[in-house]
């Protein structure tokens, strides 16, 4: 993370331990107390922020960001820009920039999401698969910034950084990605409706199967036909015995099949889905049993 602009007189911080003024209509995001963040790529921001930030901090920020002292957030592809509400009467113009990938990057991992049907249905359906992190990492563009990957900067006088400010709008940016999981993507550069136009665009051959894809033209892609010109064969396979038999281009099963299956437990641990916490064991217990 950088920081820009100097850092002023250290005298002037007397007048950020004050009580801040209270705002009439402030953003406040919705946990009270614990963890802020309930999907998992709202927790996975707020992982990487509280691994890199000062923990006093960021413990200032969830109390601004809890009181309503977020005044305006704007989300535009590379820069986040908010007003926050101090102790001074004149609101802090804070500002979080990151990579925006180009039109050219942007092709290259639709072209992968779109190749794999399990993520282009759940993108099209407006859920955001844990798995897409692979298809950016694949590509060597990361989808979550990481300790160096944001450029924040806030008008405050506060020497510590990032100031309680810089937090407080840090967490209500968590929870709007947990309203709308496309918003990552668009502070990357992708608009959410150009993304869906993007995925609805494609077809199979534009590109090519991936392994996660793999085998399933070969058992699935079976010809359609009606009932009444079935009945007399609707006890029989679609498909030939030799192509059934025939498995050696199928996939590995995913280690978290059967949570994808089931429908999602309403059960949390600190706020956070459990199946958000279960995915990442199942997928280190088959990384354990295939290494052993």
């Amino acid at each position: 993370m950088s920081e820009r602009g100097s850092r002023p007189d250290p005298k002037t911080w007397i007048f950020e331990h004050v009580r801040p003024i209270r705002v009439e209509g402030g953003l406040h995001v919705r946990s009270r107390r614990g963890s802020i963040g309930e999907r998992w790529w709202s927790r996975r921001f707020i992982d990487i922020l509280e691994r890199v930030c000062d923990k006093g901090r960021l413990s200032r920020g969830r109390a601004y960001a809890r009181s309503g002292q977020v005044m305006h957030l704007d989300i535009a592809p590379g820069q986040v820009t908010a007003r926050v509400q101090g102790s001074r009467p004149k609101p802090y113009d804070v500002t979080i920039g990151v990579a925006a990938y180009g039109a050219d990057q942007w092709r290259v991992l639709t072209g992968k999401l779109a190749a794999r049907a399990l993520y282009r249905a759940k993108l099209l359906a407006g859920e955001m698969p844990p798995e897409i992190e692979d298809v950016f990492r694949e590509a060597g563009l990361p989808l979550f910034p990481g300790e160096r990957g944001l450029d924040m900067a806030c008008s405050c006088p506060d020497w510590g950084f990032p100031c309680k400010h810089l937090s407080a709008v840090l967490y209500v940016l968590a929870e709007s990605f947990d309203d709308d999981p496309f918003l990552v993507l668009a502070w990357r550069g992708m608009a959410k409706e150009d993304l869906l136009d993007a995925l609805r665009a494609a077809r199979p051959a534009d590109h090519p199967r991936s392994s996660d894809d793999a085998g399933t033209a070969s058992l699935l892609d079976v010809t359609d036909a009606a009932f009444a010109d079935r009945m007399d064969g609707f006890y029989e396979p679609a498909v030939s015995p030799a192509r059934l038999r025939d498995r050696g281009d199928l996939p590995a099963t995913p280690p978290d099949l059967l949570l994808r299956a089931l429908e999602p437990p309403a059960v949390k641990a600190r706020h956070i889905p459990i199946l958000d916490l279960l995915r990442p064991a199942y997928r280190t217990l088959a990384e354990d049993a295939d290494g052993g």
